[in-house]
């Protein structure tokens, strides 16, 4: 893996759609984003946040250029985004996450706590519970 195609950060569900919407990200988290978009670093998507994104998809709260599965394969062969599948170890971290009650968002964090590397949130319930560092503004 080059250095361009480094993850840098996971991305949760909200920031991933606004990222691919063009809108409401914080500064920091936007020039993540528009590096990724340069080719200078990559992230990871959980599969719980594609799972969302394609339900998002399909409630026609979100509207891709392609459709879902079509956009996710091009989105990982682009070498922007990297899978980041649910691992036993990433689901035994969330069970000391319950201070956040969703259980996505305590996946998403466990996510980034076993992979080591920030969690893109705005969300300030896992910004002040997950022990990650988070990116946003």
């Amino acid at each position: 893996m080059s250095f361009e195609e480094t993850p840098l950060a996971v991305t949760d569900t909200h920031a991933l759609i606004w990222a691919i919407e063009g809108k409401r990200l914080g500064k920091r988290a936007r020039r993540l984003f528009d590096s990724a978009d340069e080719g200078k670093c990559a992230f990871y998507i959980p599969a719980q946040a594609l799972a969302e994104l394609g339900e998002a998809c399909h409630r026609n709260r979100v509207m891709l250029d392609l459709p879902f599965e079509e956009w996710a394969r091009a989105a990982f062969a682009s070498g922007k985004y990297h899978e980041a599948q649910l691992t036993a170890e990433m689901v035994y971290v969330a069970q000391r996450l319950y201070s956040i009650p969703e259980r996505g968002d305590r996946l998403m964090a466990a996510t980034a706590i076993v992979l080591d590397v920030p969690l893109i949130t705005q969300d300030s319930e896992i910004q002040g519970a997950a022990g990650v560092e988070c990116i946003w503004s």
